[in-house]
């Protein structure tokens, strides 16, 4: 039996009459660039005012920098083992990334380490809900508090999280989202979304996402092109109407996981005041390269999310930073193996993964 690490056909198979109504209905209007519906609809899910849809998630983090007014002689403080697209979105500004550790348990942002990494030139803090896992909010918004920072949270992992109750995308000044496919959420296709309660923000960031114009052939400032269209829009806004299903399908996969391989390998542990919604389920093994050949043999999807820390990477390597610097991020690295995870695995599915990462994990 194979074991797909996403099953994107099994998803489309279960809402295929819905896709092909809603597609019907934009190709009726032709209603192709913007799409306000999912706008209304996400907005309303999260819990915030406002929703800016977006060509991706890259773009959505590019964006939302630059509205804030960061730019070139900045800094901004995010986590050392993210997807590049965080730092990114502060390099696509001018400013310079300055990477922290993270926790070895949740593997978010340490916030114990936000202090020392603070300068006269920080301007903001990106924390990333790495995994589907809520980083802790609360200390890291209180030192923002402190020094005059703003807080935007990278939630492209985490559609639909609880961080004490509330919902991940509410608790800084703006939260950027991916709808890549795979994603809890995810589009047929690329997209992206910046949610605020900041009127002043949602208008620069929409602006920025037209030309600079909010009026047609009036452009107030240099932008670019990245609007949300209208057959993704009605994509995730069918999409929207599963994802809580589907979430506890995942957080139920999850637990089935973990009760089978707790014994044998360090597993995901969820802290007790959030809603872990497992983009990902994440394990530590030692002889990884092993596991990981095994269960592609056995036709059983497996990846590594992330394989180095982004200080490490070449991209990065003019910031001059050195491995010892990050020994949590870098331990794991070599470490981390993530197994299948998708709302339609079954237990005989699970079953099977936990059977063959037993094999070669315990032994």
């Amino acid at each position: 039996m194979k074991v797909q690490f996403v099953d994107l056909k099994a998803q489309y198979a279960s809402i295929k009459d819905e896709i092909a109504e809603a597609i019907d209905g934009v190709l009726g209007s032709c209603a192709f660039i913007n799409s306000r519906s999912f706008e209304a609809d996400f907005a309303g899910f999260i819990g915030t005012q406002y929703c800016v849809g977006l060509g991706n998630g890259t773009d959505a983090l590019c964006l939302a920098m630059q509205a804030a007014g960061i730019g070139r002689g900045d800094e901004v403080i995010t986590a050392a083992n993210t997807f590049i697209a965080t730092a990114e979105g502060i390099t696509y500004t001018g400013a310079t990334p300055v990477f922290v550790d993270c926790d070895p348990v949740s593997y978010n942002l340490n916030p114990e380490l936000l202090e020392a990494a603070i300068t006269s030139r920080t301007k903001a803090i990106i924390p990333v809900h790495l995994y589907g896992q809520p980083a802790d909010m609360d200390p890291i918004l209180a030192v923002a508090e402190k020094h005059g920072l703003m807080v935007i949270e990278d939630a492209a992992q985490a559609h639909g999280a609880l961080y004490k109750g509330r919902r991940i995308g509410t608790l800084g000044r703006m939260a950027c989202f991916s709808f890549y496919p795979g994603k809890n959420l995810g589009a047929y296709g690329d997209a992206g979304a910046v949610t605020t309660d900041d009127a002043e923000l949602t208008t620069t960031i929409r602006k920025l996402s037209d030309h600079g114009s909010d009026v047609k052939y009036r452009h107030d400032f240099p932008g670019m092109n990245s609007r949300l269209d209208g057959i993704q829009g009605a994509v995730l806004s069918v999409k929207l109407k599963h994802l809580e299903d589907w979430t506890e399908k995942r957080i139920a996969a999850a637990a089935r996981y973990t009760a089978g391989l707790k014994d044998v390998c360090v597993v995901p542990e969820t802290a007790s005041d959030v809603r872990h919604v497992f983009h990902l389920y994440v394990i530590q093994v030692e002889n990884r390269d092993e596991l990981m050949n095994h269960l592609n043999e056995q036709g059983i999807g497996c990846g590594i999310h992330y394989p180095v820390p982004l200080p490490l990477t070449p991209a990065y390597a003019e910031l001059g930073y050195e491995a010892e610097q990050f020994p949590v991020a870098n331990r794991i690295a070599g470490k981390i193996v993530s197994l299948p995870m998708h709302g339609d695995l079954t237990d005989t599915m699970i079953d099977r993964v936990v059977d063959q990462v037993g094999a070669v994990a315990g032994g």
